[in-house]
């Protein structure tokens, strides 16, 4: 840093980079009580319960920095002292440069501690001053995993209160798990156990229940989600439907008012206004036009084992339940698929299509079987 700096003098800011709570307002703080009182430096320090592993203030007895000792170094009395250092450090770089190649490799742990400097300046004559910051929480740092687990809470709970103070209802928020990226619009009801994750938008009046997760989607207004249902990187256009327990792939986009219910998968699908897969389905790589109604059980079969194709719906289709759509595929606008079809060639516009064998009954066969079991 000395090198990059050269014949820049001011303020130096000193950071670390496992301490992510850190507000710039605390910065500003610290930066503010240097130019007040002109030493070399002023660190920032905080009094926590268990001070294990960090870094002890020492004062003199008039109150004022001394040294600060690292936990290897430190003796039964200065260990016992709760005050620590944070690591967030404002020098002034003439003296931080002047004075910096001072510290030596002489301790326990064989390191070079950029704390020394303290005691350095003190010795050499410069004053140092202390920032007492009274929310030690902010100055956490992360060194274990479990360290990592609470730091990540807290950023949990600081993103759900400023959503709720904006107006957003978060039922059990203790439960949700919301990534700072995410933006939630006015009047949406989040329930219980959701995830929301990534760079997901969610508009006005919607409601996310149970259970589901979402990733990297965009949600217009008054959008619903059901219970147990995954999406990523999809679109719902306003008053679209999703669940329970649907599962959006990426590339799925429900225009206005269209609805995927029950164990519905889509994959790079396009569901036109007001279209309907309630039940049971798989729809991959397809373009659907509005108002289609799709049967329960009903497949897009859009991957040959070599290259996906692509089955295009007209609009107010209605596909029967159980139908087989074998991709590359064309269904004509107002046509109809009889229940259990499987469909291969193109269908014309309000034809019906069926693709089934034909029923044959054998009377009384279950009886003669059942004599000869």
């Amino acid at each position: 840093a000395r090198e990059a700096l050269a014949g820049k003098d001011g303020l130096l800011l000193v950071l670390y980079g496992d301490a992510p709570l850190l507000s710039a307002d605390t910065l500003r703080s610290l930066i503010g009580k240097q130019r007040q009182e002109a030493g070399a430096a002023t660190v920032l320090t905080t009094i926590i319960e268990d001070p294990a592993g960090y870094g002890r203030i020492v004062r003199d007895k008039a109150g004022k920095l001394s040294a600060i000792v690292e936990q290897k170094a430190g003796t039964p009395e200065q260990l016992a002292i709760r005050e620590i250092n944070s690591g967030i450090c404002c020098f002034d770089t003439t003296l931080l440069w002047k004075h910096i190649d001072e510290i030596k490799p002489d301790n326990p742990a064989r390191e070079y501690y950029l704390t020394e400097i303290i005691e350095i300046f003190r010795r050499t004559g410069h004053a140092v001053s202390a920032l007492l910051h009274q929310d030690s929480q902010e100055l956490l740092g992360i060194n274990t995993r479990v360290e990592l687990a609470a730091v990540d809470r807290i950023f949990r709970e600081r993103k759900v209160r400023r959503l709720m103070l904006d107006g957003v209802t978060i039922e059990k928020p203790e439960t949700v798990t919301i990534d700072d990226g995410v933006t939630i619009g006015i009047d949406t009801i989040i329930e219980p156990f959701v995830q929301i994750l990534g760079k997901t938008a969610i508009g006005q009046d919607c409601r996310v229940r149970a259970c589901s997760v979402l990733r990297n989607v965009n949600l217009g207004d008054s959008v619903s989600i059901g219970p147990f249902t995954f999406a990523a990187d999809s679109e719902f256009e306003n008053g679209a439907i999703a669940g329970p327990f649907s599962r959006l792939r990426g590339g799925s986009h429900l225009e206005q008012g269209a609805e995927t219910g029950n164990f519905v998968e889509l994959k790079n699908t396009r569901l036109g206004p007001k279209a309907k897969a309630r039940h049971l389905a798989y729809l991959g790589d397809a373009q659907i036009g509005p108002r289609v109604n799709i049967g329960a059980g009903t497949i897009t079969c859009n991957y040959d084992g070599v290259k996906k194709h692509p089955t295009k719906i007209g609009a107010g289709v209605f596909v029967g339940s159980n139908s087989t759509l074998v991709a590359p595929l064309d269904l004509g606008e107002g046509s109809y698929i009889g229940a259990g079809s499987v469909v291969t060639e193109y269908v014309p516009e309000d034809a019906l299509a069926l693709g089934r064998a034909r029923q044959v009954n054998k009377p009384d066969w279950a009886t003669k079987r059942r004599k000869k079991d």
